[in-house]
């Protein structure tokens, strides 16, 4: 990067076009406590690596930002947490996590015949019964966050 472009002035976000924390708290605070609830009991590295990977998908540059920085917070490394975009092609994930971030995939994108058989089985095999439905609330919490995100045009404040 040459000294002109860290000098280079930022494109402006989008203009948000609604506040739901203002305009419908009590919806916002019942998606604080479905997520609350989503992600009691989940391991804090799976769960933060959901967040980030359907926040991707989705294209949440608020959720991104968000819950990327949650997830160095969390201990997982930078090298992992750039690694997200492409985990299935890394050596950097666990069982357990790529069996989450391929059922937080097929979550998020449905497709015709919803999330396959094999997709939720690995999981399934990996999660215990108190896990499992934790992470499946996660990936469906998460999209819906998403959509508000999106649908608003949520933006990530400029960290220095």
């Amino acid at each position: 990067m040459t000294t002109n472009e860290a000098a280079a002035p930022t494109v402006p976000a989008p203009v948000r076009r609604i506040n739901l924390m203002d305009r419908a708290p009590d919806f916002y605070e019942a998606m604080f406590a479905l997520d609350k609830a989503a992600a009691r009991g989940l391991d804090p590295v799976v769960r933060e690596l959901v967040r980030v990977r359907v926040s991707q998908l989705n294209g949440c540059a608020f959720c991104v930002d968000k819950h990327s920085h949650a997830a160095l917070a969390e201990g997982i490394t930078q090298q992992k947490l750039i690694g997200v975009t492409v985990w299935r092609e890394t050596p950097f994930f666990t069982a357990r996590e790529r069996a989450a971030l391929a059922l937080a995939e097929a979550v998020t994108e449905l497709g015709p015949h919803g999330v396959a058989d094999d997709v939720y089985d690995e999981a399934a095999k990996l999660f215990d019964e108190d896990e499992m439905p934790r992470l499946v609330a996660m990936c469906v919490t998460m999209n819906a966050w998403n959509r508000i995100g999106v649908t608003c045009r949520l933006s990530p404040a400029a960290r220095k």
